[in-house]
């Protein structure tokens, strides 16, 4: 295979620890032959954060970040408008082909959103510019995947967005991921129940009576090792033991709970459905510590690492 993986990378929020953790993650990083490495950002930035003269990327800089009143480590306006014109930028380069993969430092939904913009995350903001119906959030570590039926929606809203198709569209996508990116031939997928105990048999709600298990069912003809829906609270052990290949969860703090618990600093974010290779780290901009050198970047070195393998293995198939 000849062809370059150029991997975007939008350095985030940057009075966050964004440009922070991915200079110290791409100083660590083992750059191939065949990869390129090209950042979306402000050399003014990076420059406060420890850029050297000599570095494994292309910058593009932007020249967004004003030398007047920056602040590290202070949520703005100003600088919640400059990452998502970053973002904006990446958006830009992956429709015109300039890059094949895109690798997100984090932003501050709430300083997007005070330039009035409705910004709900990274994953749907790509899936709306990509018309992506179907996408998947997935969180990836060594010892364990974790897949959400749903996403940042508020608890009380969890049961009745909790519907076949979203289900059945995680499963598949999931399923997909694991065959086509990670290489595994026959995927095991553990699905979670909602409730607690998954119900037991109805006794403490019915959406796995009248949801989940009729999914199950429905695609065990296609996918023959899903298995489900299980209690959550002992779902995890054999996930995180490889017993299983993925867990299918409902909704973000039953899957993100156990699996920041287990793998905060090494996790990745990947977002399937989408016609490129998107990842990003599982922390968010920690003001609080930006700018004094305590942020860890091995989270962001394992979304650079992930984002070059799983591109590798897209291409060749």
């Amino acid at each position: 295979m000849n062809k370059k993986i150029r991997i975007g990378i939008t350095i985030g929020d940057p009075s966050g620890i964004g440009p922070e953790v991915t200079l110290e993650a791409l100083d660590k990083f083992r750059l191939p032959l065949d990869c390129e490495i090209i950042i979306l950002g402000d050399r003014l930035t990076l420059s406060k954060s420890g850029l050297k003269k000599k570095n494994k990327f292309n910058l593009i800089d932007l020249n967004k970040v004003s030398k007047k009143g920056f602040k590290m480590g202070v949520l703005t306006k100003e600088s919640g408008l400059v990452s998502f014109t970053y973002l904006k930028k990446a958006v830009e380069f992956l429709k015109k082909g300039k890059i094949n993969a895109l690798v997100t430092a984090p932003v501050s939904k709430e300083a997007i959103s005070l330039n009035r913009i409705r910004f709900c995350g990274h994953t749907e903001f790509l899936a709306s510019q990509f018309r992506t119906k179907d996408f998947v959030m997935m969180f990836v570590s060594r010892n364990l995947k974790v897949s959400l039926v749903t996403r940042h929606i508020a608890l009380n809203d969890v049961s009745k967005n909790i519907k076949k198709e979203n289900i059945a569209a995680t499963i598949s996508l999931t399923y997909s991921a694991l065959k086509n990116y990670f290489g595994i031939n026959n995927p095991r997928l553990a699905v979670a129940g909602l409730n607690p105990h998954a119900s037991e048999d109805g006794l403490m709600g019915d959406e796995e009576d009248r949801v989940i298990k009729p999914v199950i069912a429905q695609l065990k003809n296609k996918y023959k090792t899903i298995y489900g829906p299980l209690p959550a609270d002992t779902l995890f052990k054999p996930g995180f033991n490889k017993e299983f290949d993925a867990v299918i969860c409902m909704y973000h703090d039953q899957g993100l709970i156990p699996f920041k618990m287990l793998d905060f600093f090494e996790g990745v974010n990947l977002t399937l459905g989408l016609p490129f290779i998107r990842t990003s780290p599982v922390h968010g901009t920690a003001f609080n510590i930006a700018g004094k050198n305590k942020a860890d970047y091995h989270s962001m070195l394992e979304a650079v690492k992930l984002a070059y393998t799983l591109t590798r293995n897209k291409l060749r198939n």
